[in-house]
């Protein structure tokens, strides 16, 4: 699935990956390839991406946190998330 996170700043994210960890308001929750149609919002934790493959623009790389080689993490406020064929757009604070 594609996923894409953005900043009022800058697109921070967009690539393919195997599943999205998100901080919802009463807990967090998991999304993976062809999840149903969703819209939620987001409080304050962390966005744990799994992927097989990752690249960062240099002037956003220092905001996500390797966990290991399939695994990234982004702290984050606040946000939104949708997803919807197979794409989820999350925006963030």
């Amino acid at each position: 699935m594609l996923l894409e996170i953005v900043s009022p700043e800058a697109k921070l994210f967009s690539a393919e990956v195997t599943s999205v960890t998100l901080p919802g308001v009463d807990g967090s929750f998991q999304i993976l390839n062809n999840h149903a149609p969703i819209v939620s919002i987001l409080g304050k934790g962390v966005v744990k991406i799994t992927a097989t493959n990752f690249t960062f623009a240099k002037e956003v790389a220092g905001k996500f946190t390797k966990l290991d080689a399939q695994n990234y993490t982004l702290a984050i406020n606040s946000g939104t998330i949708e997803m919807k064929d197979n794409k989820v757009i999350v925006l963030v604070d």
